[in-house]
Order: C-alpha cells, then structure tokens, then sequence
C-alpha cells in the first residue's frame, strides 16, 4: 500500500484546512486509517482514525467537534477536515494504514503499516 498526503499549507488561526491521503496499491487490506502529526523535537501524537468500511472513527481529545475524519472509498482517499485552526495544530501531518490492529490501540503508530510522506500545516496567529 503506498500513501500520498496533500492539502497542508499556511492558514490563519480559526481558518481552516482539508488533508487528503490518497491509498494506492493493496488497498482491499486496509483495516484502519489513521492521522498523525508531528513537531520537530516531539513525539509524534494521534490524532484521528478510521476504519477504512467507515463504521468507527475516534479523535484525541485535543480536536475534538474541529476536526472530521472521512473517507471515499471510491477514491481510495481519506479527509481530515480541519475546521477553527489553531496554532497549537502546527505540525507535520502523516497519514497512515494499518492492516490490523494488534495491540487493540489504534492510536499507537506502532499498529500502522504503511505511511505517507506528511504535509506540513502551519497555523499563524
């Protein structure tokens, strides 16, 4: 499975953004999608998943009722609709797949097995 991340870029605080992770390849294998981001220094934090039929979808605490996780499965494509920025959301965002879930957490990214190239969000403020 290959991964294509796009849509990051510069937005003011409040403003928003939509990620696209575009899935290629072995794709009937994909279990779960999910988005991570990372800033230089950090670890890298969960943000959003989904199971890839679309029925379950789970955000970290901190993008909670701003952002959405969806998908297309016709498009082989997942969103990450990014509604009232802040700049704490700055980061490199990766898109990822994981096959199963073996642990039983889905927001470990240590469960995933395939990663996109990551876009950069940077929110101003």
């Amino acid at each position: 499975v290959q991964l294509q991340a796009s849509g990051g870029g510069l937005v003011q605080a409040g403003g928003y953004l939509r990620l696209s992770c575009a899935a290629s390849g072995r794709t009937w294998s994909i279990y779960v999608m999910g988005w991570f981001r990372q800033v230089p220094g950090k670890e890298r934090e969960f943000v959003a998943v989904q199971t890839w039929s679309g029925g379950s979808t789970y955000y970290t605490d901190s993008v909670k009722s701003r952002f959405t996780i969806s998908r297309d499965n016709a498009k082989n494509t997942v969103y990450l609709q990014m509604n009232s920025l802040k700049p704490e959301d700055t980061a490199i965002y990766y898109c990822a797949a994981a096959r199963n879930i073996r642990r039983g957490d889905s927001r470990r990214g240590d469960e995933y097995d395939f990663w996109g190239q990551g876009t950069q969000v940077t929110v101003s403020s």
